[in-house]
């Protein structure tokens, strides 16, 4: 559903709502505030990048593939704050088929600006693992340097650090082939 419609139709809900309590029907004015509610409310978060998170979390690609799938434009389909959570998601969804493919939703959802820090945290690290996977030191320890400074709240410390033995190994191995 278009996100015009969805405000129309949010607001059609509650001002019918309020027209509903002028006339002494509160049990159906209340049922028709929290319809208008939910209808307003997926103007903001679409119901398919929720569910495709949540999928996510359950460890369910195929499914939440298909949610993502469903938004056919996410130009015209998501506000301007959800691009780049969508590219996000779609990274994350191709990295565990194709990851050197994914490096180009996790540039773009960097590029398109997200709000929350432990996203543009992920976003880093996937970088990070993606540049070490090309053998790029200096590309991979610039963006787990950045992906620390992101990661405020901690969420990622131990995927970070983990990260960093990695690389450390990458060195080890370097030097045994050289030798």
């Amino acid at each position: 559903m278009p996100n015009i419609i969805r405000l129309i139709a949010g607001f059609a809900l509650l001002g019918g709502a309020v027209a509903l309590f002028i006339f002494g029907f509160w049990p159906w004015g209340i049922i028709a505030i929290l319809l208008g509610i939910i209808v307003l409310v997926t103007y903001f978060f679409n119901e398919n990048m929720l569910l495709a998170q949540w999928f996510l979390r359950k460890d369910n690609m195929p499914k939440a593939k298909m949610f993502l799938d469903r938004i056919t434009n996410y130009e015209t389909q998501l506000i301007k704050v959800q691009h780049g959570y969508y590219n996000l998601l779609i990274g994350l969804i191709e990295s565990r088929t194709a990851p050197m493919q994914s490096e180009k939703y996790f540039k773009k959802s960097l590029a398109l600006g997200m709000q929350m820090d432990h996203n543009i945290a992920l976003a880093k690290l996937s970088l990070a693992g993606i540049a070490m996977a090309k053998r790029n030191k200096r590309e991979a320890t610039m963006y787990l340097a950045e992906a620390k400074k992101a990661d405020k709240n901690k969420l990622l410390a131990d995927q970070i650090k983990q990260m960093k033995d990695q690389m450390g190994m990458m060195d080890k191995q370097q030097q045994v082939r050289y030798r």
